[in-house]
């Protein structure tokens, strides 16, 4: 007989299962629909997965009924089944991996973190209904997964205990390493569960293994519950119409012992995991044996489109206005030199301090644009827009605006434009935008109108003084559109083919994602070298080891040769930005010997890297121009 689950779990750590809905996708079912209802319609496709993650080495098992409540159903027309789709979520479990593994029943909130005008009243009976139901088809413990809030997490453990004793699993869902979504800083969230009758207290989704490794850093070690990580398979990226992650089971591997180093006893897997993930998780537990480890520098760096960045504060520059109108555009300049972009992210908050600050040390660089993104990755920051204006205003350098297709209608898309006509602003970059529902407003709708390459026409058709419905606008717009182009992929030369077809739509200029291999720089130019406009390649100074991995294991469209891992490997704080910038400054002297146009990516709102690595590009301009 095996040990309740409550005894399983403060013995070692055990390992969990993967992912249910992302997992029935890669296995060809559609989207759209109630995955829940399969335990109804598909009974053997679901039994089928849970086998997989049993046989994986998967200890616990979930249920498939994360979204099985009245309030979800209803959507589907299904709200009158939510027992009988509950009930077959257990007995399909039981019936799938026996007694070899526990089954827990997977409670999902019915809030979300943006259903806040969903009544309480209606919450708790969604609640006592689905838990009634869960309790009574005998499942060995319930889990309470990507909650936001504390206070809905709170309401569902105490309708819990009050029918009770069960060994209750509490799971965060958090974009911010420090807090939930309601604003309790995570260590004091955590006393108060265990304080309500929590087992077992952790996270998942939301963030890949090192956002989660941060969040459980910031935890107590003498909490005195035993925690849970389920992680994402890194940042999702939309490929040829399909959702892919990145990370791989063998970063998981490495992954779950750090996990179980700051006090995991529960490690599974969240969105884009697969039984490969836990498989590589459970052997690499096999001979796990509890280590003291040092802490380490938490910061990470979020890419956007191409790359995202996180902002703090600092104090405001405030400079009087400059006229750009009759400026030469980015591409007049990198066809005679080497020309510089730098991005700065829009902040997420309302403090725009640090961002002028770096916006005026970049100017005082002569760097010759600055460039935001659109709401990168989903996560909702400041108007482009906006800052963009502000910085012709007060720093007088040129502003390069990402334009999403995720966020606006064909009616909001040209209405933007519009605007940036009336403001001046003239330099924009089209990129499709990630999918909303991986952002920090989950509900939230992904517009999706327009594709990467019929916003660029669209743009360029308002340069002929024509709206996207045909009429004629009176005058001509002067956008100078670019196109956004990833080279970290296995066949370069398809994602050449997709480039000239962005040329073929009208793009100015193309802005790759970052390189790390001098390699793969002299392929690109070699391969690119007959394209018809320049190219901004793509320099992301890395600020420490941790960064490093993240970055190669994690985010989408960046891929780290293996010697730049090596040399970063372990390093952190000045140590790790000094070997970063000297990484970075090797890199461009590969890439300005092929290419005029450089496009630098501050990490964590550090300007004073890509302040550095400008005056360096424009010093070894100088020398080379001496030169010739």
């Amino acid at each position: 007989m095996k040990p309740d689950l409550r005894t399983a779990l403060a013995e070692r750590p055990r390992v969990g299962d993967g992912a249910m809905a992302t997992y029935l996708y890669q296995l060809g079912l559609p989207v759209g629909v109630s995955f829940e209802e399969f335990n109804l319609l598909k009974p053997d496709v679901i039994a089928d997965v849970h086998r997989r993650y049993a046989e994986a080495g998967a200890e616990i098992i979930e249920t498939n009924t994360y979204s099985a409540q009245y309030n979800k159903l209803s959507r589907y027309g299904l709200e009158k089944k939510t027992e009988e789709i509950n009930a077959a979520g257990v007995a399909i479990a039981r019936k799938a991996v026996g007694q070899a593994a526990y089954v827990v029943g997977s409670i999902g909130a019915v809030r979300g973190g943006v259903g806040k005008n969903i009544r309480t009243a209606v919450v708790k009976r969604d609640f006592e209904e689905q838990i009634g139901v869960l309790i009574a088809a005998g499942v060995d413990g319930l889990l309470l997964e990507t909650f936001f809030d504390l206070e809905e997490l709170s309401l569902a453990l105490g309708i819990i205990r009050k029918k009770s004793d069960i060994s209750v699993i509490c799971q965060f869902a958090v974009e911010d390493a420090q807090r939930t979504h309601d604003g309790i800083p995570l260590a004091e969230a955590f006393r108060r569960l265990k304080g309500e009758g929590a087992d077992v207290i952790g996270f998942n989704c939301r963030s890949g293994p090192n956002g989660i490794l941060r969040a459980m850093e910031t935890i107590p070690r003498d909490l005195g519950v035993p925690l849970s990580v389920f992680p994402n398979a890194g940042i999702p990226d939309y490929v040829d119409g399909k959702v892919v992650y990145s990370a791989t089971p063998e970063y998981f591997a490495s992954c779950a012992i750090k996990f179980a180093d700051v006090g995991a006893r529960l490690i599974g897997g969240c969105c884009g995991t697969t039984p490969e993930h836990i498989s590589a998780i459970a052997k690499a537990l096999q001979s796990y044996s509890p280590l003291t480890i040092n802490p380490v520098d938490t910061e990470e760096v979020k890419p956007s489109q191409p790359l995202e960045i996180i902002s703090d504060t600092t104090i405001l520059n405030d400079k009087p206005p400059h006229d750009q109108d009759n400026e030469p555009s980015i591409v007049d300049l990198v066809l005679e030199r080497h020309t510089v972009i730098v991005e700065l992210d829009p902040p997420r908050d309302l403090d725009i301090t640090k961002f002028m600050t770096g916006a005026q040390a970049l100017k005082d660089a002569k760097a010759d644009a600055l460039t935001m993104a659109d709401n990168s990755l989903a996560v909702t920051r400041m108007s482009n827009m906006a800052l963009a204006a502000l910085l012709k205003e007060r720093v007088g350098i040129k502003p390069l605006v990402h334009i999403a297709c995720r966020d606006r209608n064909l009616i909001g898309t040209q209405s933007h434009m519009m605007g940036f006509d009336a403001l001046g602003i003239d330099h924009v970059l089209a990129v499709t935008g990630d999918p909303a529902k991986f952002g920090d407003l989950p509900g939230s709708s992904s517009v999706y109108d327009l594709t990467s390459f019929e916003i660029i026409r669209m743009i360029k058709q308002l340069n002929e003084g024509i709206a996207f419905s045909g009429k004629p606008l009176k005058q001509k717009a002067k956008f100078i559109v670019g196109a956004a182009f990833n080279p970290n992929v296995k066949h370069l030369d398809k994602a050449v083919q997709r480039l000239e077809r962005k040329i073929q739509a009208g793009a100015d200029y193309i802005m790759t994602q970052p390189v790390y291999d001098p390699a793969l720089i002299e392929r690109i130019a070699e391969m690119t070298k007959d394209l018809s406009i320049p190219i901004f390649l793509g320099i992301f100074p890395l600020a420490n080891g941790r960064n490093a991995e993240y970055l190669h294991n994690e985010v989408p469209g960046i891929q780290l040769s293996d010697s730049v891992r090596e040399r970063m490997s372990g390093l952190e704080g000045p140590a790790g930005r000094a070997e970063g910038i000297k990484i970075a400054q090797e890199l461009l002297d590969v890439a300005m010997a092929h290419f005029n146009g450089i496009y630098l990516m501050t990490p964590f709102m550090a300007y004073e890297m890509t302040v550095s690595l400008t005056e360096y590009v424009k010093e070894k301009s100088k020398r080379l121009i001496r030169g010739r």
